[in-house]
């Protein structure tokens, strides 16, 4: 169950993407405002993750799972009325909200259910091909709906979805989760998620208005400048949102490092593949999504594996074999595409190597993440290693985007030739940001086992 709202979540997502042009026409927005449909979810989503999961460990993980799943419910239903592109825009923000309350208390519910350990292990690993799963159904339902029933059908999948969610939520999860500490960080709160948001904010508006205008970096220095009194007050207050002791542990640090390394690298690549498959091999959308579907297959098939990689190969062994794997499918992705190509000679292979590094990489560092979380701590944990995510795609579509246009630009056309060359440049610099990671992976060093096994909710099959 938990691991079905990670799939609704990504489901979402990808819906949004391929229903965006349909969009536009129904309500006569240019692709300026509809950027601002995507982008609106992911600054709430991103600023709000590490707020919605301390809320989890001191409010109550089941509790805010629910509030989550209520404001992105009812949100999508606003969504789906919506009557012009800044309505739209508005709730597709109040989605992200939504979306971050229940992934962070979704991570943390899963974090309490199963001890570190191999049923952890298997845990992630549905985690991370429900993910890919929903990567495929988001691509190819977002086509059937939008062309039988219209975009708005999207949105109400959403508000279907969350409802079933809190149905079973509230027959299989334990309502007593919370952490026996009290008092709540409102300063730290306040500062964590204007400069989250904030730096969300620059990052996905400086493909727009360039990465030194005076309004990005005004942008991120505002964004900086907050973080750094959260920083200050986490060091001077009773209960932080954040103790600065376990900022300090080494392998949590790493791991949340490497998460963003490997966001930084993937979720471009879904964008800039998707691209090349409409741009530059003339595909239809629907056609150009489900051009990804061998991917997302593998992934599903190779997650639930991860936990069998990691018992025989050892934790930090997996990690770099999915760095290494994530470093060659770029790399060979980049190398092959070409202007005159097609699917099967430049992008099956290639994705194919890449759908298995996803799930070995994500599972791997989100166990790294959490092995040393008490058991007051998994919202924390959750919402740490969410944000890491969430920033390392932000930034990674930004970065490497930029990298692709100004290629193009530098060539002085804008032709599929051009294009192509734009793409693979991209796809370099991504493969390079996973030979950093790889080579990050010989740091690890796990920290010692727990001496107690967190709180175990009622229900041990959750996950089904």
């Amino acid at each position: 169950m938990l691991a079905s709202t990670q799939l609704l979540l990504i489901m979402d997502t990808a819906i949004i993407n391929v229903a965006l042009p349909s969009v536009g026409r129904d309500l006569g927005s240019g692709s300026a405002g509809l950027s601002w449909v995507a982008n609106a979810f992911l600054i709430t989503f991103g600023g709000l993750l590490l707020l919605g999961g301390r809320a989890a460990d001191l409010l109550g993980h089941r509790r805010v799972f629910l509030a989550g799943l209520g404001v992105l419910g009812a949100a999508s239903a606003a969504g789906g009325a919506a009557g012009s592109v800044g309505v739209l825009v508005g709730a597709r923000a109040v989605q992200g909200v939504g979306a971050a309350l229940a992934a962070a208390a979704a991570f943390a519910l899963l974090l309490n259910l199963f001890p570190d350990g191999p049923d952890r292990h298997k845990a992630l690993g549905a985690f991370a091909a429900m993910g890919g799963l929903g990567g495929v159904l988001g691509t190819v339902l977002g086509g059937v709906l939008t062309d039988l029933l219209g975009w708005r059908s999207t949105f109400w999948l959403n508000v279907v979805g969350a409802l079933l969610l809190a149905v079973l939520a509230l027959r299989l999860l334990d309502g007593n989760t919370r952490s026996p500490e009290r008092g709540f960080d409102i300063g730290g709160a306040l500062t964590a998620t204007a400069g989250l948001g904030l730096i969300a904010y620059g990052l996905v508006g400086a493909a727009d208005a360039g990465w030194t205008s005076a309004r990005t970096l005004g942008v991120f220095a505002a964004g900086l400048a907050l973080l750094a009194a959260f920083a200050v007050l986490e060091k001077r207050i009773a209960h932080p949102l954040v103790p600065p002791a376990v900022l300090r542990r080494p392998t949590l640090r790493l791991a949340n490092c490497l998460s963003a390394l490997a966001q930084m690298t993937l979720f471009p690549m879904f964008f800039l593949v998707s691209l090349y498959l409409q741009r530059v091999l003339d595909q239809t959308p629907l056609y150009g999504g489900l051009g990804l579907l061998p991917l997302s297959l593998v992934v599903v098939a190779v997650a639930p594996q991860t936990g069998r990689l990691i018992h025989r190969l050892g934790l930090r062994a997996t990690m770099t074999l999915g760095f290494a794997l994530l470093f060659a499918g770029m790399l060979w992705l980049g190398l092959a595409l070409a202007a005159e190509g097609t699917f099967l000679s430049a992008v099956l292979a290639p994705s194919l190597v890449l759908g298995a590094a996803l799930p070995l990489v994500m599972v791997t560092t989100n166990v790294a993440a959490t092995a040393d979380a008490a058991p007051g701590e998994t919202g924390l944990a959750s919402g740490l290693i969410n944000t890491s995510q969430q920033f390392g795609s932000v930034l990674g579509l930004a970065v490497l985007v930029a990298v692709a246009a100004a290629r193009t630009d530098a060539l002085g056309a804008t032709g599929a030739v051009d294009e192509t060359v734009g793409f693979k440049a991209a796809l370099l610099v991504g493969a390079f940001f996973a030979a950093c990671a790889a080579l990050l992976t010989f740091r690890l060093r796990l920290p010692a086992p727990a001496s107690a096994p967190p709180h175990q909710d009622r229900v041990g099959g959750a996950l089904d």
